[in-house]
Formats: C-alpha cells, sequence, structure tokens
C-alpha cells in the first residue's frame, strides 16, 4: 500500500487529507509550545542555575535541589508545604469527588424532579472569581461578620475564628475550594452515566438487580475512564493550587504557614522572595517547580495506565 493510500486523498483524489487538516493544527500547536511546552523545559534548566537575569545566572547543577532538602529552614518550609497539599488533595478527592460522583447519580436518576435545576445550582459557584469567592467566605467564616447571625439561628457554637485556627485552617480553605469547583466533576460524571445505554441497566433490572448493585457492579465500571481523567485533574490542579489561599488567607500560608501549599511556597521563593529579605531566588523555585512535575508525573502516569482502554 502506497503512503497516499495510506494518509488518505480528498475527494479529487490529488492533495493528501492531511495537508487539508494540518494547517488547522498550526496555530495551537505554536501557542502550546510557546507557552506551554518552552516555559516548562525553560523550568528545568533554570533549576540548574542560580541568580537572576538582572545580574547575571551561574549554573551550579544540582545545588538548589541539595539546598532545597538540606538548608533547615528551606528544608522545613518545603515539606510542610507538601504535606499541606497532599492534604488539600485528599479532602478534594474524598470530599469533592465522592459528592460529586453521587450528586450525578442523583442527576441522572429519571424520576428526580427538577434535575436541570440542581445542576445549575451545583454549577453555579464555577463560574464564580476565586477571588471572589476567597472573600465572601473570609467573611463568612469570621466571627465579627457572622456571629450575631449564627448566634440568633442557635448556632453559637459555629461562632469561631476558623480561619486564625492553625487546626481547621487548612480544612476550612478546602472545603471552601471543593465548594467552588464540584460543579466540574458532577458535569463530567452527568455526561458519562447517561452515556451508559440503557440496555444493561434494562438487563441489571430483569436479573433482579438493585440500585446499589447497578451502581458498583455496571455503573461505576463502565465510567472508571472518566473517574481516572477526574482524578487526574484533581491531583494536578491541588499540586498547583495558589488561588484559594491567596484569597481567604494570605501567601505566607497563615496562621504559621498551617495553610502554605507548594504554590504559595514557590511564589514566595521564586517570585516574590521570602521574608526579611525579600530577594526572589528563580533557580530555587524553579527547582520547586521541577520536583512538583516529576512528582506529578508519578501519580499522572499509573493512573493513565490502569484506567485507559476500559469500556
Amino acid at each position: 500500500m502506497t503512503v497516499e493510500h495510506r494518509i488518505g486523498l480528498n475527494g479529487r483524489g490529488k492533495t493528501p487529507v492531511v495537508v487539508t487538516w494540518l494547517p488547522y493544527l498550526v496555530p495551537a500547536l505554536v501557542f502550546y509550545v510557546l507557552f506551554m511546552a518552552w516555559p516548562l523545559v525553560d523550568s528545568l534548566r533554570l533549576s540548574l542555575y542560580t541568580g537572576s537575569a538582572g545580574v547575571g545566572r551561574t549554573f551550579v547543577g544540582l545545588d538548589n535541589f541539595k539546598r532545597l532538602f538540606t538548608v533547615p529552614a528551606l528544608s522545613q518550609r518545603y515539606w510542610g508545604a507538601f504535606g499541606n497539599t497532599a492534604y488539600f488533595f485528599a479532602i478534594h478527592m474524598v470530599v469533592q469527588n465522592c459528592l460529586g460522583i453521587l450528586f450525578a447519580t442523583l442527576l441522572t436518576n429519571k424520576t428526580m424532579q427538577g434535575r436541570g435545576f440542581y445542576q445549575t445550582v451545583i454549577f453555579i459557584p464555577v463560574t464564580l472569581a476565586v477571588l471572589v469567592t476567597g472573600y465572601l467566605w473570609k467573611l463568612l467564616l469570621n466571627p465579627v461578620w457572622s456571629g450575631p447571625l449564627l448566634t440568633k439561628l442557635g448556632l453559637g457554637f459555629m461562632v469561631q475564628p476558623w480561619l486564625g485556627n492553625e487546626a481547621a485552617a487548612l480544612t476550612c480553605v478546602a472545603l471552601v475550594s471543593c465548594w467552588q469547583w464540584m460543579g466540574i466533576p458532577t458535569m463530567m460524571f452527568v455526561a458519562a452515566l447517561r452515556n451508559i445505554s440503557e440496555d444493561f441497566i434494562e438487563a441489571a433490572n430483569i436479573e433482579g438487580a438493585n440500585a446499589a448493585q447497578i451502581f458498583w457492579r455496571i455503573k461505576l465500571p463502565m465510567i472508571m475512564p472518566v473517574v481516572g481523567m477526574i482524578c487526574i485533574l484533581t491531583f494536578v490542579n491541588n499540586f498547583n493550587a495558589f488561588d484559594v489561599v491567596f484569597a481567604m488567607e494570605n501567601v505566607n500560608g497563615a496562621p504559621n504557614y498551617s495553610t502554605d501549599l507548594i504554590g504559595t511556597l514557590f511564589y514566595r521563593i521564586g517570585i516574590a522572595g521570602q521574608h526579611p529579605v525579600g530577594i526572589p531566588d528563580p533557580g530555587l523555585g524553579a527547582a520547586i517547580a521541577t520536583i512538583t512535575f516529576f512528582v506529578l508525573c508519578l501519580g499522572v502516569i499509573p493512573t493513565l495506565r490502569a484506567t485507559q482502554g476500559r469500556d
């Protein structure tokens, strides 16, 4: 078989089909290379240097990684932020995604009334800006603002400085983030569940299977590729989270670094500079970003291999 036959020809049998659609990919490819692929490669390169573009850079090899794990002040902040990020991710996996699949199951139940209204209610927070959401919830969690109303409602026990409590601050921030972004996994699960053929459900009903058995043995296995994709998106987004902490606390991860994430640590070191000196260290920041990239690869690749190709 010739190359022309393998590629395919257009209606006139002269121009290869690939020539007709390839130009449409060029703008997206250029955009991807300039704004995603090249910054990633350059970040890997930058992690091997110290200094900045203004004062000059010096090649130091793996010294930035060595400093990150051996200098006590840096190591303590990095592992603290890493642990907080892992906890932040775990809350999203348990709360956001589990509730998302629960809501999706309810929304795809044909006997449920007002499904369109509930879908809209669940998805509305996604359309709000993170800074707006964070500021509003910061006011709601402030006992000065919400205390009188909660007391009148008989919920005085909830009048607490939640965002000022080291033990509760990160949980509150994570739950607010779950509330805002729950609409995305819910809608993805809804689309996946609606794509399941009714023949399977009818066959299970004929065999006497109940709703729980149908979900665990038919629906969940059939939407596993979507489950894997949502897990990957949650993993990647949470290990790059920054804006919700910035909106509700600050870039220092207050109180006392209890809400410090990898994203806020990277910002302080690589862009803004650590207090009290305030001099950015792009090389050390790039080292943090490089480690995060490989951590994401360790989580994403096995998940793709475990969930891809399932029918």
